[in-house]
């Protein structure tokens, strides 16, 4: 956890260095189109392992009855 942080502040400072500036880039309108897409994806790969996990779970209950 400690190094996700430093590595995290490492490279903010190194967009700062050059000049990038984040919130820019998460308010453009281009920005916010591919965080929600990204997040479209994360949402449906949860929903995909959130049904296989629910299955193997099934399968196991009713093997075991």
């Amino acid at each position: 956890m400690i190094r996700f942080i430093i590595l995290l502040a490492i490279i903010v400072l190194a967009l700062s260095y050059f000049g990038i500036s984040i919130r820019h880039i998460v308010e453009s309108p281009s920005g916010m189109d591919n965080f929600s897409y990204v997040w479209a994806l994360v949402l449906n790969g949860w929903h995909l392992v959130v049904a296989w996990v629910t299955g193997f779970a099934e399968g196991v209950i009713q093997s075991v009855s």
